[in-house]
């Protein structure tokens, strides 16, 4: 159902506005600044959320919060089909973005819930490739919708996306829990107890301070690499537009195994060492796509990408699990996210004024590299206390049995 979710709300509430984003243009008359305009408003919406629904979801459940995200999401799906002009479109693509922002935090950090530290990369993983089945099909998909539906095709489209992404939203609260059943969950909720939320100790964590500029620094230079994409190939390098469709595809295709893949190598060699790599990683793709401009460099460089990307924020997501807790993972994990939105809305910006002064996005693209490397650095010094604690604890078999006490036998 998390994997559900996100390929809804997030994947095509995202995605989808990228295949759908030509013909919406078009016939609502829009420039190019105001169609990424929209997209802004859709990302700020969701950075807005992440840290709110990372909140809610702590204190009222994964399942309670993913449910209304999407339902919400689907509502500016479909507001967006309806929209008439930029201010209606921009208000619809906030919306999806605010439902967005209540759909993958809780639904990375529930994994903590359900799986134990060996297991909760690859589950967080799985998670967060919804989106990339949500790329892979919204680009094949899109343009056979708007073809069937002539001038009012780009509307279908987000009608489409609206009432799948709505049945999602039921799927959840019919099916979803927000933890597996135990007698001891059955005897806190006949007392009516719930755990406490200290908040105050993920702010004065060293540990979501650190992951949180690691994760600005990926926000920073994964969206200057996506924003950027088709420009730099179809106004850079003189590709048409179908050439630079079918290599984002090769994006979109290559980064379906990636959460799985990196949640793998997560449990295994912890959670700061995986995002290291993949930073390291998108580091030389984002530098070939300045330096080898040629077809194989970028192809390679889109592989690499698309192998690594989308799987870090399900990494995240299982290290603030590990390290708060069940309880604390979506209040963490939103608070993080908070920086990540930082660095999405820095990176393109900056990106763009170095576009300008030099001609040509090259060197935008060398300072994602760059930014990559950075973190990747930060990234491999992470303390993982709660991984390192639970790796530990498997590895250690006590010497004999503990007798219990009459209070516990009792």
């Amino acid at each position: 159902m998390g994997f559900l979710a996100v390929f809804g709300a997030l994947g095509f509430g995202r995605f989808g506005y990228s295949a759908i984003l030509p013909a919406m243009q078009k016939d609502l008359g829009i420039s190019s600044a105001a169609a990424g305009s929209l997209a802004s408003w859709n990302l700020g919406g969701y950075v807005i959320m992440a840290a709110i629904g990372g909140l809610l979801a702590s204190r009222f459940g994964a399942r309670k919060v993913v449910a209304a995200g999407s339902i919400v999401a689907a509502a500016g799906m479909l507001l967006t089909g309806l929209s008439s002009s930029l201010v209606s479109a921009s208000a619809a693509r906030l919306l999806t973005g605010l439902g967005g922002g209540c759909v993958l935090v809780p639904s990375v950090a529930l994994m903590s819930a359900w799986f134990d530290v060996r297991r909760r990369g690859m589950a967080s993983g799985i998670v967060t490739s919804g989106s990339s089945l949500a790329l892979v099909i919204a680009g094949p998909l899109v343009p056979l919708i708007i073809s069937a539906g002539g001038s009012e095709g780009w509307r279908l489209a987000w009608y489409f996306f609206a009432a799948l992404t709505l049945l999602v939203g039921i799927l959840t609260i019919v099916f979803q829990r927000d933890r597996p059943y135990s007698a001891a969950a059955k005897a806190r909720a006949a007392r009516g107890s719930r755990p406490a939320l200290d908040l105050k100790s993920v702010v004065r964590s060293r540990y979501a301070w650190h992951l949180g500029f690691v994760y600005m620094m990926f926000g920073f230079a994964y969206m200057v690499y996506f924003t950027f994409f088709q420009k730099r190939l179809t106004a850079d390098l003189g590709f048409s537009s179908s050439a630079a469709g079918e290599l984002f595809l090769v994006v979109g295709v290559a980064s379906l195994a990636c959460g799985v893949l990196w949640g793998v190598i997560s449990d295994r060699a912890g959670r700061g060492r995986a995002i290291a790599a993949m930073c390291f990683m998108q580091a030389v793709g984002a530098a070939l796509f300045a330096w080898w401009p040629g077809t194989p460099g970028l192809i390679l460089s889109a592989v690499i990408f698309g192998l690594t990307s989308l799987a870090v924020p399900g990494i995240v997501g299982a290290g603030c699990g590990d390290q708060f807790g069940p309880v604390l993972a979506s209040a963490s994990l939103g608070f993080v996210t908070i920086f990540l939105g930082i660095g999405q809305v820095l990176g393109p910006y900056l990106a763009g004024r170095l576009a300008d002064a030099h001609g040509t996005l090259a060197y935008s693209y060398l300072m994602a590299a760059g930014v990559f490397f950075l973190g990747g650095l930060l990234a491999a010094f992470l303390r993982e206390t709660g991984w390192r604690t639970a790796i530990g604890a498997r590895q250690v078999e006590p010497a004999r049995p503990q007798p219990i006490g009459p209070a516990e036998g009792a």
